[in-house]
């Protein structure tokens, strides 16, 4: 998981490094899922038109704000506090573009002795706090590597989990990537996604696709083969319909074909892999 986020990390572009847990959650400001009935795990979890309203069987992976604390941290937006950029570093020197591969959420779970949820909510927390740094230090491109096409072979309880927990996130964030002129990229097979999500996710490329302040790319249902994939199979179709030439095809053909190639800075500078 991602935790303080040093300074020191980006100076040295293309290089890939990792940082340790978030610190220790306090275990009394929430209240594990185990501890719920089925009644009630079903009233605090479902969600209207929800990919995945929860069930008895993700008993094991969820974790519950306390009620008297749900309000306040539903609030929770962007504030001023994120550190300002240290001294040493020239803000026209930072990287424009950064990776996240988000790993390691079941692990930092289960060295706490907590359900595996519990990770994956502490992981949207960072998230939510690195995607602020990255706007006041002036970072233009974040990837957030947040779900694979491997991903796909977990538990089907872990999937919906996480089907639902994007779904949240994106209805709850939306107006703040408004507010704070942030664009919203998603990339990968969004095909695989519940409908209700896919339907949601259009829907917020589509309204944010102007804003120029920063570019959050979410890679979804993601992977290299994937996208070199669906590069090549645009690259024969217009081949087929006769746009282009075969001896037309050449590597920069393949990577305007990339999904990755969305953004205006598509080579990340600098590659940070949790853990």
């Amino acid at each position: 998981m991602i935790s303080s986020l040093s300074p020191q990390l980006l100076i040295k572009p293309n290089t890939a490094t990792t940082l340790s847990p978030i610190p220790h959650v306090q275990n009394q400001r929430f209240k594990l899922a185990s501890h719920v009935c089925p009644s009630e795990l079903l009233s605090i979890r479902k969600r209207p038109g929800s990919a995945c309203a929860a069930t008895t069987q993700h008993r094991r992976y969820l974790l519950f704000p306390a009620e008297e604390e749900e309000e306040e941290e539903r609030e929770v937006k962007f504030t001023s506090d994120a550190p300002a950029l240290a001294e040493e570093l020239q803000r026209e020197s930072m990287p424009r573009h950064v990776a996240v591969i988000m790993d390691g959420n079941r692990r930092w779970a289960h060295l706490r002795g907590l359900p595996v949820g519990s990770g994956y909510e502490a992981g949207v927390k960072s998230l939510k706090t690195l995607v602020e740094l990255c706007c006041k230090w002036g970072i233009r491109v974040l990837t957030v590597f947040a779900f694979s096409s491997d991903n796909w072979f977990r538990p089907e309880v872990e999937v919906e989990f996480l089907m639902s927990l994007l779904e949240s996130g994106v209805k709850e964030e939306k107006e703040s990537f408004i507010r704070e002129r942030i664009r919203i990229s998603v990339i990968g097979d969004t095909s695989k996604l519940p409908k209700c999500l896919e339907e949601l996710v259009i829907n917020v490329v589509e309204t944010t696709k102007n804003n120029t302040r920063f570019q959050l790319i979410v890679a979804v249902s993601y992977s290299g083969q994937y996208d070199l994939v669906q590069a090549c199979q645009r690259i024969a179709m217009k081949v087929k319909d006769g746009l282009i030439e075969p001896n037309d095809v050449s590597e920069s053909l393949i990577e305007q074909e990339l999904e990755t190639n969305c953004t205006e800075f598509p080579y990340p500078d600098l590659l940070i892999r949790t853990s």
